[in-house]
């Protein structure tokens, strides 16, 4: 697995709700490389639960479009935005039994538009619950000059 840097931090975009550490309210999740997925650790806090200590339903959507994200920037290698997101909640994620593994990996890339499959596991690797999420993607100079994407490079050490 190969750590992911976020090149956003000091930013004018650095702070997302998703994956800015700078955001106190927000996920603060961070990426890792593994092969075709892009991997978050990420360890859920009690004030995000719905009914009871389960992960409320629209703090997972979140998570979902924001590993989805991290998808395009690294394995499409530009940025893009949220064109439609399709989730199905299947078990219970809950925000007092540790770790969750979320994961997504891109499906298909055309010239405007990629499909990503995003996934919420729990500390036993079941799914908690998923996504099929479409970006629309930008063109690399665009995503640059537009979008402030700075490049693959800027992802790794």
């Amino acid at each position: 697995m190969k750590k992911i840097i976020n090149p956003y931090i000091e930013t004018e975009n650095g702070n997302c709700f998703g994956c800015s550490p700078k955001n106190k309210q927000g996920l603060q999740m961070e990426f890792l490389e593994d092969g075709d997925f892009i991997i978050s650790k990420w360890d859920p806090k009690a004030h995000l639960s719905g009914f009871k200590n389960i992960l409320h339903g629209g703090i997972q959507t979140a998570i979902l479009d924001e590993i989805a994200c991290w998808v395009i920037f690294v394995k499409c290698q530009t940025s893009g935005v949220t064109t439609a997101l399709n989730a199905k909640f299947r078990n219970a994620a809950f925000t007092d039994k540790g770790l969750l593994t979320v994961r997504a990996q891109l499906i298909s890339q055309e010239k405007k538009f990629a499909n990503i499959h995003a996934e919420i596991l729990d500390e036993n690797g079941k799914v908690c619950s998923e996504a099929d999420v479409q970006y629309m993607i930008f063109p690399a100079e665009m995503a640059r000059k537009k979008f402030g994407y700075p490049g693959i490079e800027s992802f790794y050490e």
